[in-house]
């Protein structure tokens, strides 16, 4: 799938805000509620290489979002109760489920207090090898590799590329033409061990990312027990589904809800499929899950939710709360619905 730059996308948020059509578009485009999507909560950084910033906002950005949320007339509810409304048809007040992926430590340090205080709801998606300890975040991996050196060589497409990475601009020009090529690889094992290299050859600890970011199983059981806290199911290993082959993707995502259970003693509802997109979950993994239980799984597809969802449960559209865009006016503009109106060309689901 194409990506769009940031600077497309910041554009396109603020027309339609300044504009003000985001406000004509709303009645008509903002459907029955929004499914948002956060990765990582946690204090503001100094460093000037964060290429994966957009998977962070502040803790006080999130306590803002969700003062808003409220004071905008939404209902926060469970993706419990978003499957009821969906296959339901209750279509009354709008809502917003709040969602987070990976099972991230800050995700209980710094945002369990803000849905506390607030008394909100949120999902977790956990990938089980994450808990385990054994995950390989390889979007850390690399990202470490990149910070820790001043040079960096890979072979991409066939071809060995020498970066420079001394400086935040080289390092962040590094990453990205490193990280799209990788991801373009139809082989995620490939992609998963050049990041690992590049690591190790840079010193990166690769064995202590995931228990040094990632909360694991005892950590996970009190946090699971908070009432608020809804905990879904992620694969066991986080890999792009669509990439593996029909057996190994239903063993991932089977394998990931099994540990669930045997850990914490039920096995999850919902699903999200990792990294999202169309390249990575399609008809063949909404048609897996359905296969293994699931009422509701999660994408990365941008859009907002209608009633015609009842029929695609299994294919929900998500919108990402992404760090790189953290002003409220991009929020306003998103939860109406219009700019992923424009971006899915009218379709109210895109479940192909």
């Amino acid at each position: 799938m194409p990506r769009i730059g940031r600077s497309v996308i910041h554009a396109g948020l603020e027309t339609l805000y300044f504009t003000g059509g985001y406000r004509l578009a709303r009645p008509f485009l903002a459907g029955i509620g929004t499914i948002l999507t956060f990765h990582r909560v946690r204090p503001a950084r100094p460093e000037g290489f964060q290429p994966n910033g957009s998977l962070e906002i502040t803790p006080e950005f999130f306590d803002e979002v969700i003062t808003r949320l409220g004071a905008a007339g939404f209902d926060i509810v469970s993706m419990d109760e978003v499957y009821r409304r969906i296959s339901t048809g209750d279509h009354g007040r709008r809502f917003v489920a709040l969602t987070f992926d990976d099972g991230y430590r800050d995700n209980r340090d710094h945002a369990l207090p803000i849905l506390r205080r607030h008394g909100v709801p949120a999902t977790l998606y956990l990938p089980s090898s994450f808990a385990d300890g054994s995950g390989e975040l390889w979007w850390i991996e690399l990202e470490r590799a990149i910070a820790a050196s001043d040079r960096i060589a890979v072979e991409l497409d066939g071809e060995m590329r020498r970066f420079d990475t001394a400086t935040d601009a080289e390092k962040d020009e590094a990453f990205q033409t490193i990280y799209w090529s990788l991801r373009g690889l139809p082989d995620e094992r490939d992609m998963r061990a050049v990041c690992r290299a590049l690591a190790v050859e840079a010193g990166v600890d690769v064995g202590g990312i995931c228990h040094e970011l990632c909360m694991d199983w005892d950590e996970i059981r009190d946090y699971a027990a908070e009432p608020l806290i809804t905990i879904g199911a992620h694969t066991e290993s986080h890999i792009m589904l669509a990439k593996a082959d029909e057996d190994a993707a239903r063993e991932d995502v089977d394998i990931g809800a099994r540990r669930i259970k045997e850990q914490l003693g039920f096995r999850p509802r919902h699903l999200s499929y990792p990294v999202g997109d169309p390249g990575s979950a399609g008809p063949r993994e909404f048609a897996l899950a359905a296969e293994l239980g699931f009422v509701t799984g999660v994408t990365t597809r941008p859009g907002v939710l209608f009633p015609e969802h009842r029929e695609h449960l299994m294919a929900l559209p998500r919108i990402s709360v992404n760090g790189g865009f953290q002003r409220f006016r991009h929020l306003d503009v998103l939860l109406s619905g219009a700019p992923t109106a424009l971006l899915n060309r009218f379709r109210r689901v895109d479940a192909a």
